[in-house]
């Protein structure tokens, strides 16, 4: 009987996905002490198994070379950026995968990210809350230009949400992509062209070597000082301390993260800024998309195959 090992915490916690999964595989393995798993302990705990669900665990060849009875990594959730899929490919281990499957939950924090900083809605609320009661100028989202950096499964489900506000899309992408932009209405463009021209700047990449710090500080500076920039997608595609001095000295008008290049953050400075916006990495923590990514990884048990195919599908 195939053994599985589920190292993900809140894959393990969650009753429905562990009542659906043991009633596929009975012999699996949940980490019910709820600890963080990486090096001796990752290794120690996946050892023996042939399939395992993994979420923000490290899987590089190192270890994969101390676990020889694996066949299959299931990823429970949508980056891949914790994964070595070169070292999978060369030691025959397969992947399952289904990217966009929390896309719905990305797209509407996105949002409310944009409709918060254009309203000031936090700076409303500390007033209020302190005694305070004036009235704070702000804009509105319909008919604003918004740039989606990275026309994905996210990138193209904003689009689709956005148009009912009036919003012209730009985007930028590596694909080209002319079907869906002449149905959309998207503009496609440089990084740099959309930068110079968009309200509101949301990333969604994923982030390997062709995108890390891809916002470098020469490139942030190319934004409007009205403009918001929102990122919800990984920590590590822009240069946080450029962000930080330009929220200070008003370059920007706000901003919005949902994650980081190191995470928890440790600059307070950034993170008491009135004009930003900070959540704890809560994107995919929808209990609609948590679901979604679950089941899907308990699929990706079952249909699985090259990592470097599944990962470009």
């Amino acid at each position: 009987m195939t053994k599985v090992a589920v190292a993900s915490r809140s894959f393990s916690r969650h009753p429905i996905l562990r009542s659906e999964l043991l009633a596929r595989y009975p012999k699996t393995t949940f980490n019910d002490a709820g600890k963080s798993l990486a090096g001796e302990d990752l290794v120690a705990f996946l050892q023996g198994h042939e399939r395992i669900v993994t979420a923000l665990e490290k899987l590089d060849d190192a270890l994969f070379a101390r676990l020889p009875d694996l066949k299959v990594v299931a990823k429970y959730g949508v980056g891949l950026d914790m994964i070595d899929l070169e070292a999978m490919q060369r030691r025959g281990i397969d992947l399952g995968w289904q990217g966009g499957v929390n896309r719905r939950s990305v797209s509407e924090l996105v949002i409310s990210y944009a409709v918060a900083l254009l309203r000031h809605i936090p700076q409303g609320n500390t007033l209020a809350r302190e005694g305070g009661w004036k009235q704070l100028m702000g804009r509105q989202l319909s008919d604003r230009t918004v740039g989606i950096v990275g026309l994905g499964h996210i990138g193209k489900d904003l689009t689709q949400l956005l148009k009912p506000w009036g919003c012209r899309i730009l985007a930028h992408d590596i694909k080209p992509m002319p079907d869906f932009c002449a149905q959309w209405g998207v503009e496609m463009m440089s990084l740099e062209d959309l930068l110079k021209q968009a309200d509101v700047i949301t990333l969604h990449l994923p982030l390997d070597d062709g995108t890390r710090n891809i916002l470098t500080a020469k490139r942030m500076r190319l934004m409007k000082p009205d403009a918001l920039l929102i990122n919800a997608a990984r920590g590590g595609l822009l240069d946080e301390a450029e962000l930080k001095a330009m929220l200070i000295e008003k370059r920007l008008a706000g901003a919005a993260l949902d994650v980081f290049a190191h995470e928890p953050p440790e600059d307070m400075e950034l993170l008491r800024l009135p004009n930003l916006i900070v959540t704890p990495h809560i994107g995919g923590s929808a209990e609609e998309a948590v679901l979604a990514m679950g089941r899907a990884a308990i699929a990706g048990l079952d249909r699985f195959g090259d990592p470097l195919q599944v990962a470009q599908s």
